[in-house]
C-alpha cells in the first residue's frame, strides 16, 4: 500500500535460521500479539489485513530454547499500532498461549551482551528476579 505496508490476509511468514522451538515461538507471539491488539483497540484490523514477514538471518545464535517470544510480540504490536520501540531498550523472555511472560535461563550473559551493545534498560521477566539480584553490582550499575 501507500505506507509500504504488503496488504494480504493477515498471515504470518517466518523464514531463516531457525529450529522447531523458535518456530513454535514465532507462532505463538504472532498468536499472542493478534489477542492483546484486539483486546487494546478493536477497531484496529491490522492482523487482519497486513502480512508480516519475520526472518532470522544466518548469522544469528542457535538456540536450545526459546527465550525471545515476549520480544517478538512486542515488535508486532509495535507495528500494528505504529509505535516505535526504543532502541536503548532489550528484552527476553518466552510467551505464553495465555500471554505470560515465562522466565528464562542466561540472565547474566544477556545482560552482559546488552551492556556491550549500549543497551541502558533490560525488561526480564519477573521470574528471573533472582538471577538479575545475584549478578555482580558492576553488570547492574546503570540499568
Amino acid at each position: 500500500d501507500s505506507d509500504g505496508k504488503q496488504k494480504g490476509g493477515g498471515m504470518l511468514k517466518v523464514t531463516g535460521q531457525l529450529g522447531n522451538v523458535m518456530e513454535e515461538s514465532t507462532q505463538i507471539a504472532y498468536t499472542v500479539a493478534r489477542a492483546k491488539l484486539a483486546e487494546i483497540d478493536p477497531s484496529n484490523s491490522f492482523f487482519d489485513d497486513i502480512d508480516l514477514h519475520m526472518h532470522v538471518p544466518e548469522g544469528a545464535t542457535p538456540k536450545d530454547g526459546p527465550s525471545a517470544g515476549i520480544t517478538m510480540t512486542t515488535s508486532m504490536l509495535s507495528i500494528a499500532m505504529d509505535k516505535p520501540i526504543s532502541n536503548d531498550l532489550a528484552m527476553t523472555g518466552e510467551i505464553s498461549l495465555t500471554g505470560k511472560v515465562l522466565p528464562v535461563g542466561g540472565i547474566k550473559e544477556k545482560v552482559m551482551a546488552a551492556r556491550r551493545a549500549g543497551i541502558r534498560c533490560i525488561i526480564l521477566p519477573i521470574g528471573c528476579q533472582r538471577d538479575f539480584e545475584e549478578m555482580p553490582e558492576y553488570l547492574k550499575e546503570g540499568l
